[in-house]
């Protein structure tokens, strides 16, 4: 994790987004939405510009940041995303509206765990981000990679949870925190010994996991 100086430093170098996606980003802000940081945001910019996937499964819209980011960092692409809250699904679909993405992204409601049919029928996916609950991390994992391309990428956010997983439990007061900081040590233990992908965490961000599918 870097120190508040180096992440001040490193987001005044980040190029300035369009009005709508800055309008996005202050009013997360203003009604604490948890959307990806400016740093953590640009690294998986980056890895998609690299990659260049055509079909892409987000698991967790939230107000269609993320989404809308990586719709506009490629050109031909099409992203399937799930959200299980109805405010944030209707806040998703009109800023997707608003930057005239609705042709390149598609967002489904409900739980991404209930809706794996209809997800199944969008795919195959040349790469999946997950983003949504983190107690469920490894459900999720277990759920989509099989609709993941060899070759394929599936990156995780939010996998060092604000540096709770390298703290030990007397040292995190809430009970909550430390019951989730569990279940994310033993996510990123169970990426880390899965035969079928190469899996890297990078301290960028809340820590992103990157796991390449094998072919």
């Amino acid at each position: 994790m870097i120190t508040e100086e180096l992440k001040q430093y490193l987001e005044g170098l980040i190029s300035k987004r369009s009005p709508e996606v800055e309008q996005m980003e202050n009013e997360a802000e203003q009604n604490n939405v948890p959307i990806m940081d400016l740093i953590g945001m640009e690294a998986l910019l980056q890895i998609v510009r690299i990659h260049q996937p055509k079909r892409i499964l987000e698991i967790g819209t939230a107000i269609g940041y993320s989404a809308i980011r990586i719709s506009q960092a490629l050109n031909e692409s099409h992203l399937v995303s799930v959200e299980r809250d109805s405010e944030r699904y209707t806040q998703a679909i009109q800023n997707i509206s608003k930057v005239g993405l609705n042709g390149k992204i598609s967002v489904l409601e409900g739980d991404a765990l209930e809706r794996v049919e209809s997800i199944e029928k969008e795919g195959p996916y040349d790469f999946i981000f997950i983003d949504a609950a983190k107690g469920q991390y490894e459900r999720f994992f277990e759920a989509f990679e099989k609709m993941l391309v060899p070759g394929g990428v599936i990156i995780s956010d939010n996998v060092l949870f604000r540096g709770f997983v390298s703290k030990r439990d007397e040292e995190i007061d809430s009970r909550r925190f430390r019951k989730l900081t569990h279940k994310i040590r033993n996510y990123n233990e169970f990426l880390m010994n899965q035969t079928d992908f190469q899996s890297t965490i990078l301290p960028v961000g809340d820590g992103m996991a990157i796991s390449i599918k094998k072919v």
